[in-house]
This record gives C-alpha cells, sequence and structure tokens, in this order.
C-alpha cells in the first residue's frame, strides 16, 4: 500500500471540495497537488464517481482514509483509463511493418510490439501495484508518436500540448516533438544529388502549430493567469527544495556522481585528509527527501542539472534536424532527449525510466542493434523498480512477473532478428547475469544481517549504482548508434 494512494485521494478531496482558487494552496496533507492543471481537473472528474464508492475518501481531513471501496475505486479507476493506453497500442502497431520475420503471427514485428508495449512489466507493477495513473499518461503520448508517423502533425501536436498539461514530466521529450515538426511540417524538403535544398517555409503551418499550443495552454492555466495565481502554480509544478535525488536514488549519473563523492570521503576519513566533524553524517543516504551538500565533490545545484540536460540532449536534437530519417529519427530523438534528462535532471524518479523504455520498444522491433540495447536498457531499468515493491509477500510477484516479461522479451526478439549472430555481446550477458546475485543478497542476505539496523541503504543504494552502469553504457551506445548512422531525407521508415 503505496503513499501514492493517499496523494491522489488527497488530490480527489481537494478538488471535490474546494473552489479552483485553492487547488495549489491547500496544504492540510504534506502531498499537495503538484501535477499541472489538465490532471487536476481529471481529479475532479474522477471525484463525482467516487462519492459513490465512499464519500469518506472525499474529505480532506481523512488523512491515509483508506476503505476497501476507496482503493476499489482507486484501482479500478487505473484499469479503466488504461483504455487509451490499449488504443495508442493498437494505433502504433499500425506504423511498425509487419511483413518482415517468420510465417507465424507470434514472430511477427506487431505482435511483439503489442506484447512488449500491453504487457510491460515496469508499467504493471508502477500502476496496478505500486499505484499510479501512468497508462492513460503514456496512452497519450503514444498516440501522438502514432499521429506523427502517420502525418497527422496537427493532432500529433495537440495530443502532445494536452499531455504536458496533465503531467510536466513529459516536457523532457518537448525539444524531439518541437524540431520534428518544425523540420516536417513547417519546411518542405527535396534530395537534390544527396543535398538538402529547402523549398519552402510555410507561416501558415506555424501559425497553426502556434494556435494549438496557445489554445491548450488558454484552456488549463487561463483560470490561474485570471485569478494571479500562475507563480503558485508554477512553484508547486517545479519544487527545486526537494534536492538532486529522490529518496531512492534513480539509477542516473548523479547516482554515480553521489557513490563517488561518498567513496571519496570514506577514503578522506580513514587517510585523515578530512575534518570528521564537518562531514554531514548520512547526508545523501538517509533516504529523505530534501537538499543537502556533497563533502568532497562540488555540490551539483539546478542549474547545473538544466546545463547538463541541455547538452546531453543537443546532439540528438542537431541529428533530428541534419540527418533526418523521418519517424524513426524522430523516435530516436524522443529515446535519447528522455533518456538524457533522465541521466542528468533534477529530482529525477526512478520511475522516469518508462518514458525512455517504451518509445524504445517500438524502435527495438525494427532494428537489431535498437533490440539490443532495448534488451539491456529495459531489464536493468525495470530491476530498479524492485525497491518501490519491498513487502516480503510482493517479492516473489514481482521476481516472477519480470522473469516472464524477460524472457519473453529475449526470446521474441531473437526469434524477429534471427539472422543476427547475437543482439548482446558476451560482456553485457555478464553484466545482466550480475543481477541475479545482487537481488539475492539485497532481498534476502542483507535481511539476516545486524547492517540491516544500522545502514539500511545499502540495499537501495548498491541497486542504484549498478543499474546506473547499465543504464549509462545503454545511453552511451544508442548515442554513438545514431551519431554514426548516416541520415536521408526520404528514408524508407517514412
Amino acid at each position: 500500500h503505496s503513499t501514492d494512494f493517499e496523494v491522489h485521494r488527497n488530490w480527489l478531496a481537494i478538488t471535490h471540495n474546494l473552489p479552483l482558487s485553492q487547488w495549489y494552496y491547500e496544504a492540510t496533507s504534506e502531498w499537495t497537488l503538484d501535477y499541472p492543471p489538465f490532471f487536476a481537473w481529471f481529479e475532479y472528474a474522477l471525484s463525482h464517481i467516487a462519492k459513490y464508492f465512499d464519500p469518506q475518501m472525499l474529505v480532506i481531513k481523512n488523512l491515509n482514509y483508506s476503505s476497501h471501496a476507496t482503493i476499489f475505486f482507486q484501482r479500478f479507476s487505473v484499469i479503466f483509463t488504461d483504455i487509451l493506453f490499449i488504443y495508442a497500442v493498437r494505433e502504433c502497431c499500425r506504423c511498425v511493418n509487419g511483413k518482415r520475420a517468420g510465417k507465424d503471427i507470434m514472430e511477427k514485428p506487431i505482435f511483439v510490439l503489442a506484447a512488449l508495449l500491453l504487457w510491460n512489466f515496469g508499467l504493471l507493477i508502477v500502476d496496478h501495484i505500486h499505484f499510479q495513473y501512468n497508462g492513460f499518461l503514456f496512452g497519450l503520448m503514444l498516440l501522438s508518436i502514432a499521429r506523427l508517423c502517420q502525418k497527422r502533425y496537427l493532432e500529433g501536436a495537440a495530443l502532445f500540448a494536452v499531455l504536458l498539461h496533465f503531467k510536466h514530466i513529459y516536457v523532457y521529450v518537448a525539444p524531439a516533438y518541437g524540431i520534428y515538426l518544425l523540420r516536417s511540417y513547417c519546411f518542405t524538403a527535396n534530395n537534390t544529388d544527396g543535398s538538402v535544398k529547402w523549398r519552402s517555409f510555410s507561416f501558415l503551418h506555424v501559425t497553426l502549430l502556434g494556435l494549438i499550443i496557445c489554445l491548450v495552454s488558454a484552456l488549463s492555466l487561463g483560470p490561474f493567469i485570471v485569478l494571479g495565481q500562475l507563480p503558485q502554480v508554477i512553484s508547486r509544478l517545479f519544487p527545486f527544495k526537494r534536492g538532486l535525488c529522490h529518496a531512492y536514488w534513480a539509477p542516473n549519473f548523479w547516482a554515480l556522481y553521489n557513490a563517488m563523492d561518498k567513496a571519496l570521503t570514506v577514503v578522506g576519513l580513514k587517510y585523515n585528509f578530512l575534518d570528521p566533524t564537518k562531514v554531514p553524517k548520512a547526508s545523501m543516504t538517509g533516504g529523505l527527501v530534501q537538499e543537502f551538500q556533497h563533502t568532497v565533490l562540488p555540490t551539483v545545484t539546478p542549474l547545473v542539472t538544466l546545463i547538463c540536460t541541455l547538452v546531453s540532449i543537443l546532439p540528438s536534437v542537431f541529428c533530428l534536424w541534419f540527418k533526418p530519417q523521418g519517424p524513426r529519427g524522430f523516435l530516436q530523438c524522443v529515446v535519447l532527449c528522455a533518456l538524457s534528462s533522465f541521466m542528468f535532471g533534477w529530482h529525477v524518479h526512478e520511475k522516469a525510466i518508462l518514458l525512455v523504455i517504451l518509445p524504445l520498444s517500438l524502435l527495438s522491433v525494427q532494428r537489431a542493434k535498437d533490440a539490443g540495447i532495448y534488451l539491456i536498457l529495459t531489464t536493468t531499468g525495470h530491476f530498479s523498480l524492485f525497491p518501490l515493491l519491498f513487502t516480503l509477500p510482493e517479492l516473489p510477484i514481482k521476481i516472477l512477473l519480470m522473469l516472464l516479461f524477460t524472457v519473453y522479451s529475449f526470446s521474441s526478439l531473437k526469434s524477429l532478428f534471427r539472422r543476427e549472430k547475437s543482439l548482446l555481446n558476451w560482456l553485457e550477458t555478464i553484466y545482466l547475469f550480475q543481477l541475479v546475485p545482487l537481488e539475492i543478497f539485497c532481498e534476502i542476505v542483507f535481511p539476516l544481517t545486524p547492517w540491516k539496523l544500522s545502514l539500511p541503504f545499502v540495499p537501495l543504494f548498491l541497486t542504484s549504482v549498478y543499474c546506473a552502469l547499465g543504464i549509462t553504457y545503454a545511453w552511451l551506445k544508442l548515442y554513438v548508434s545514431v551519431l554514426t548512422e548516416p541520415g536521408s531525407v526520404r528514408h524508407k521508415a517514412e
């Protein structure tokens, strides 16, 4: 029973009982409303159904209220809204070439893609065990991708604009959408003697895109602008005081940075390079959501993470503009923007890795090199979600579910690219197999040791750092693949 049950119960109560002007000010619970207005209106709509299940869940002061009817409603609402995700998967499958592979329908790219998306292990445990509403949000994202692949540009742009006002984390991939729409919809080009020559620039198309963005933004933020509350809304959406890392470090570059700082601190104390009285105790490894100072390495600020993120996504955006490959190039840029933001962003949650894995699924069924990167990233990324389900009864559930999905991913993609010698090299295979002893130590061995009470963060630390190595490797390998791939204006993917 995760804290997210109380988070969304509180949001139901806030939007149901209070006027719009108080939504982003109410602070009875520590779980204040910190999603964009469209999601707040979504909670408001759900609240009018929730009152028929248990009206007490809509009382703001009923903190941590969790009757059976309340939990049933919350679970059922996630399942019902997944209808949009299912429809989006269907539309994405229509964009994939299904002529390749064997005669068996289960070996065709369309079937494999549908399975990888619909039965994604990470999305299943985050939404339906841990509890969140990511399914329909990813449905909006996949549907916008499908519409752009189908050259229905305005519809795709509108869907993505709506998505941004449901959950602002999708701003990670906004550069890919912006550049692709600008180049594919606002400019037209042809390939003459291997060189790209612009034919025309459509001011009308730019105007239409601008109108869509402005209209969606006005519907979402307009009421709060009129009320003079836009700064308050923005402060809730971007709470920089929460610190560089989440309570459980997301497996990204900053996890490795924190680990290095911790290792240097230990060495410095052992050899008297540091003054013990000036070293903060358990500052980063206390499992708290707060700002902290690094001991040896320079302390990272929000501005530093912003600069690192922008620098890391620039090559992918340049490739999308100067080496266009149609929808395939767009998907590559979406994945790299999401993964770069995950690697270097401020206060990134471990669940954000799904923003990379799901769109990468579309590439994995089209090329063997992408399939190999997908297997590394999805196995490591999904394993990094294990700490979300930390109770003993959930241990066999998460292990068996991940085994089912992982075995299917490996077997189906290997069958799809049977002509390839191997999707992974020996070093990558060894790395993935080492996840098994790591899980045994963290879940079985460590709880039996006396360190459990004195060093409770060790399993999270080991999981985060080890997974960060694999995700960083996948990020670098994907970038090398994209940068060394020749561009083509009229790529076959179109």
